[in-house]
């Protein structure tokens, strides 16, 4: 069997060699139809199919495996974040929770690392197998007790701010020599912390603490004048004891000035280093042009001194990199209307010195033209125009402010109220890794908040309701706004029969404002819909009841009370619906005319002419005007016995007698 199979083989083989010759002489007589354009077109892939060279080997990132694997999985929209995954009761179902349920996760970390880092006798065996360094607990207890350089190496490394300085002074004692190198890292680490030690994992300093309270309750407020920066601190100690001062030491320094608020003290170090004959580095005249606006009050002053250090920058042959331009474009959204003018040449100037803008450039760009000025170039504008620049580019972070850029400009789309814009930024948002620069948990509800509004207010309900399913509760946990955008885009569709649905989901993320389910039973009460709409919605009216008496200290409105019993009405549930009236009295509620004379009205329905005495004696008891009009209606309209027509007639001459 093997031998045809063998033939077979070699016949097809040749004959492929023979039909393959022929059709390539078929095609040289061929020629008619082929232009010469054609042949160099050819000659060209011949030449680039000649050029490629096969590696012999493919190098891999070490997370090509996984992000391959990923790539296979898409996000299921169902699902709570993955961090929450672990904890079934971990999940949250506002942004309130999320935030809660976060904390308390790296709580309970913090607290583990403290508890290993502070008996590391107690965690000497690793049962992990392999043994991974890197997963291990780090070690934070001191190794070396003598006088020595490396003590204070490894005191710098661990970053024990007040040991750190104390091994320092013991070593100058000592009269031994500190290396400019350990000099400059200490001096980086009293600035960075301002001569404090950094709060341990799972022990967060009741000061620190709060200073967080306040700085979070005025960080919308007026900027504090009040700085942080101690006078006389060991960094300006260390640093005047330093037998020779290089530009890295007042780097050091003048970066921790600006960074805790000591302006004019680093203005005065800075004019200190150019009398001695020093010349600054890019990390100075960054940190100097983001600390100007803080230095003078007039627009034209500050912008005065930003272009006297870019001035000093070019005369010291300092190349400015990508965080100085936006120093300055973040200076300038503090200069008024002179940022109008300079941000565009800032931009300009960046680009022809081959700087490529990051996220925060684009977003400093956007606050500079928030509002519109003469020339009538707002915020709306640049950002058209950008969605067009970055279209399909996927980004990295490069500054810290890189993820404030998605949120503002989702809100840019949201007060503008452009949908099409809305969907370039959200496309963005999805290119590659850029769902990362979002920013945290605050900052990513703020902006999913503004995209949904957007879609609520601009598209159609049906394309709601998919990115609905979408975003929520994966991404997105709607707040009170959120929701009532929602409500009114299905009213504006009169898509009202959704209701329902939408109250489960209110349910589930535990909204407690009754504004809310006052507007639900709004929305189900003011028309009235087929029979199986109107069974669901008094359902729903009836959940929407328990839930509310649930909670504590609630108070019912009339509206509320007249809205489920009118709901409970229309689906024939008679004896709830007298409930609810009864329940009226017990709320200290007024039921409307308007929801007596439609419960009357059922009464007649149904022949019930006792009931409809019995509410002739509830409006009369609730001392309604309406009161002798319902009397006299029950009396013309329905058979009723003697005792209840002297009953109706006391009532109506009572009523009367009153008026």
């Amino acid at each position: 069997m093997a031998a045809p199979c063998r033939h077979v083989g070699h016949y097809i083989q040749r004959n492929g060699r023979f039909l393959r010759s022929n059709f390539e002489q078929l095609l040289g007589i061929r020629s008619f139809g082929l232009t010469p354009a054609v042949y160099q077109a050819a000659e060209v892939i011949q030449e680039s199919a000649e050029s490629v060279v096969i590696p012999r080997k493919k190098t891999w990132s070490k997370e090509a495996v996984l992000e391959a694997l990923a790539s296979t999985v898409s996000r299921d929209p169902t699902a709570y974040p993955y961090q929450f995954q672990d904890d079934s009761f971990l999940s949250p179902r506002t942004a309130t929770e999320f935030k809660q349920f976060s904390l308390s996760q790296e709580s309970g970390r913090s607290a583990a690392k403290y508890l290993v880092n502070n008996n590391p006798t107690f965690f000497s065996k690793h049962f992990a197998e392999p043994h991974i360094p890197c997963l291990m607990p780090e070690t934070v207890s001191l190794q070396l007790e003598e006088v020595s350089e490396e003590a204070l190496k490894e005191r710098i490394n661990l970053r024990k701010v007040t040991a750190a300085v104390d091994m320092y002074d013991q070593l100058l004692q000592a009269g031994t020599a500190v290396s400019m190198a350990t000099a400059h890292d200490l001096l980086d680490l009293i600035c960075l912390y301002c001569d404090r030690d950094p709060a341990q994992d799972g022990v967060l300093q009741e000061e620190d603490a709060n200073e967080a309270v306040k700085d979070e309750r005025k960080r919308r407020a007026t900027r504090s004048k009040a700085t942080s920066w101690k006078p006389n601190s060991n960094a300006e100690r260390i640093f005047n004891l330093l037998p020779e001062r290089d530009t890295r030491c007042y780097s050091a320094l003048i970066r921790g000035m600006v960074k805790h608020r000591a302006y004019e003290k680093a203005f005065s170090l800075y004019t200190d280093l150019l009398n001695n004959k020093l010349t600054g580095d890019v990390h100075i005249f960054n940190a100097l042009i983001l600390a100007a606006p803080d230095v003078h009050d007039k627009y034209d002053e500050r912008w005065n001194l930003i272009t006297e250090l870019l001035n000093q920058m070019n005369q010291q042959s300092i190349r400015p990199n990508l965080q100085t331009f936006n120093s300055i474009l973040k200076a300038l959204r503090n200069c008024g209307y002179l940022s109008r003018i300079y941000a565009p040449q800032a931009l300009t100037e960046m680009k022809a010195l081959g700087i490529v803008p990051s996220l925060a450039t684009y977003n400093h760009i956007l606050g500079v033209f928030k509002k519109p000025g003469s020339s009538g170039i707002s915020s709306i504008d640049i950002l058209q125009d950008l969605m067009s620049e970055l279209e399909g580019c996927s980004f990295t972070c490069r500054d810290p402010d890189d993820v404030l850029f998605f949120s503002n400009a989702m809100r840019i789309c949201l007060d503008n109220k452009d949908l099409d814009l809305g969907y370039k930024v959200h496309s963005l948002v999805e290119v590659g890794e850029n769902c990362r620069l979002l920013g945290n948990s605050y900052k990513q509800s703020i902006y999913y908040g503004c995209f949904f509004s957007l879609l609520c207010l601009m598209e159609h309900i049906d394309v709601v309701l998919k990115w609905y399913k979408q975003m929520i509760p994966s991404l997105y946990y709607p707040n009170f706004l959120g929701l009532r955008d929602l409500l009114q885009a299905l009213d504006t569709d009169n898509r009202l029969d959704l209701l329902p649905m939408i109250w489960k989901d209110v349910k589930l993320f535990s909204h407690d404002k009754l504004d809310l389910e006052k507007e639900l039973l709004r929305l189900m009460a003011r028309e009235k819909h087929s029979p199986e709409v109107q069974e669901s919605f008094a359902a729903c009216a009836l959940d929407i009841k328990s839930v509310l008496e649930g909670r504590a200290h609630m108070q019912w409105t009339s509206s509320s009370l007249s809205d489920v019993t009118t709901l409970l009405l229309r689906a024939n549930k008679w004896e709830q619906a007298w409930e609810m009236l009864q329940f009226f009295k017990a709320k200290n509620g007024v039921p409307s005319n308007a929801l007596l004379n439609r419960f009357l009205s059922v009464c007649q329905s149904r022949g019930a002419s006792q009931r409809a005495v019995e509410l002739v004696q509830l409006s009369a008891a609730f001392c309604l005007p309406a009161t002798p009009s319902l009397a006299t209606r029950v009396l013309a309209e329905f058979d009723l016995t003697e005792k209840q027509r002297s009953v109706l007639s006391e009532l109506e001459a009572a009523e009367n007698l009153s008026d």
